[in-house]
């Protein structure tokens, strides 16, 4: 697990706001170094789909002028962020990467938009993804591709592909992109960072356009373990917006990672589904020397089956798509966004809007979303999805009397070739096939990086707990990581021209 040569090291998070703390650097400098970066590279990765320049500035100066007065800065304040752009930001785009909403401003800010404003985090842009958070490498996007920043002919992962590739190109230090079926912890995976989605509920979704409702969760990436600890900490608590908030006190995760593990043994569970078979055969690699750091730490590793498993994709390609017909059928050519021209009444306005408006991967989930709930259909389909998501959770509640912590490898394989599976939807679904379970139970679970193949792609490791165990999944994760020596790396070819 030791550095690949073409990796290089970059500062994480904390370390830039403690320079802006002591007066070692200014928010303002590490602004314009981002957008130097961007600017730079952007052309070729496309990570951004719009920038906030004037906002990032101002929110960097008024930083800067509170430092120089000796004021108490807050957690993070200073550290450039970028934001997916299905996450609202007020008076700014949000187009979901999708032409129906073009020209569509939002009025209002993301519950998670405002926290970064009180925490003053510079938000830098918007980030590219696959439109309307369907799909997995960030291929779907009406605005273009997003390319891996470790090898431009690879996708960087999906959805929130260009959160991913905004933070492994230099650009910035942290950012938000969402999870539904894994649209966090796999592009993790494939770019080297660290993505944590967290228990259903513990962030707010209010201000981020609906995918499905039921799974959806806004989520961070990245360079370390201890940043996602505090861009967790930033973002997290109860919202009265949010029907489905978890009204719970928010624990100190930065301090948590500073307790040692328990005296007694960490017991680890290998999802006996899981483990590597049907996998690159160097993601299998890495899984089982990963396996090997952790009886080194002193844990006690067993397998555990969680049969369900394998119904999960099915079931979430059910569930999932059902509420996307819903949530999507507000996007009519009426209230906002793109209309079609030339419609001669609401029925054909509404059907020319949707026809030009959406492409063809999210028509493909309203059409079998809308069949899964149509009469006759529901029960067969729609109902035997729920009866999977109930048995699966089960056997997770199961798993965790006898493990604190559930291992398998984040994705099948590396990153693969863009345009290698546009053709094959289905083999793109199976990518998803090691986060999906996490969605359909509600539990939270990070990626790690883990390793590199032999094309130097990196390989990343997913970690699962039961609910709210945020702070124990980021105290293993912690000591892995201190152990692997994998955080803060980004590729040598983007650390040659970066400043951030």
């Amino acid at each position: 697990m030791s550095m690949t040569h073409s990796a290089s090291t970059a500062p994480g998070a904390l370390e830039l706001h403690q320079q802006i703390v002591k007066g070692q650097t200014s928010a303002q400098s590490l602004v314009e170094a981002s957008y130097k970066q961007i600017e730079s590279n952007d052309s070729e990765i496309h990570a951004f789909v719009s920038l906030t320049k004037e906002l990032a500035l101002q929110t960097a100066q008024e930083v800067d002028k509170q430092a120089k007065a000796g004021n108490a800065l807050p957690l993070l304040a200073g550290v450039p962020i970028a934001v997916k752009d299905n996450i609202n930001v007020q008076g700014f785009p949000t187009t979901c990467s999708s032409k129906i909403l073009a020209g569509y401003v939002s009025p209002y800010d993301a519950t998670v938009t405002l926290k970064l404003k009180k925490h003053q985090l510079p938000i830098l842009g918007k980030t590219n993804l696959d439109e309307f958070a369907m799909g997995s490498s960030t291929e779907n996007s009406a605005l273009g591709i997003t390319r891996n920043p470790w090898d431009p002919t690879r996708v960087p992962g999906g959805s929130s592909g260009g959160s991913a590739a905004a933070v492994a190109a230099g650009q910035a230090p942290l950012s938000l992109g969402s999870d539904t079926g894994g649209s966090v912890r796999q592009p993790a995976a494939l770019c080297s960072l660290v993505g944590f989605k967290p228990t259903y509920g513990l962030v707010s979704r209010y201000g981020l356009v609906a995918f499905a409702s039921s799974l959806d969760q806004i989520s961070p990436f990245a360079r370390n373990v201890e940043d996602t600890a505090a861009i967790l900490q930033v973002i997290s608590g109860f919202d009265g917006n949010d029907s489905t908030s978890l009204d719970v006190p928010v624990p100190d995760y930065l301090a948590a990672l500073k307790e040692p593990l328990d005296k007694k043994p960490l017991r680890v569970g290998v999802l006996k589904e899981l483990d590597g078979e049907g996998m690159q055969p160097e993601v299998a690699e890495s899984f089982q020397k990963s396996l090997e750091a952790f009886k080194a730490m002193g844990a006690e590793i067993q397998t555990i089956s969680i049969p369900s498993v394998k119904y999960a994709i099915a079931s979430y390609y059910i569930l999932a798509t059902a509420e996307a017909s819903s949530n999507l059928a507000r996007f009519d050519g009426v209230r906002y966004g793109f209309r079609a021209e030339d419609a001669q009444n609401i029925t054909e306005l509404y059907t020319k809007t949707r026809a030009q408006g959406f492409g063809p991967e999210v028509k493909r989930r309203i059409i079998l979303g809308t069949f899964c709930l149509s009469s006759g259909y529901y029960d067969a389909y729609y109902g035997k999805a729920q009866k999977v998501q109930e048995l699966l959770r089960r056997e997770f509640e199961k798993a965790w009397q006898s493990v604190d912590v559930l291992l398998c490898p984040t994705s099948p394989s590396t990153a693969f070739k863009i345009g290698e599976k546009a053709n094959d939807p289905v083999s793109m679904y199976l990518s998803d096939i090691a986060t999906i379970p996490v969605n359909l139970v509600g539990i939270p679970a990070l990626s790690i990086p883990c390793g590199f193949d032999k094309d130097h792609l990196p390989i990343g490791l997913q970690l699962m707990g039961p609910h709210m165990s945020e702070s124990r999944l980021l105290q293993i994760a912690h000591a892995f990581e201190s152990r692997s020596g994998l955080a803060n790396l980004l590729p040598s070819r983007v650390m040659a021209a970066a400043t951030l």
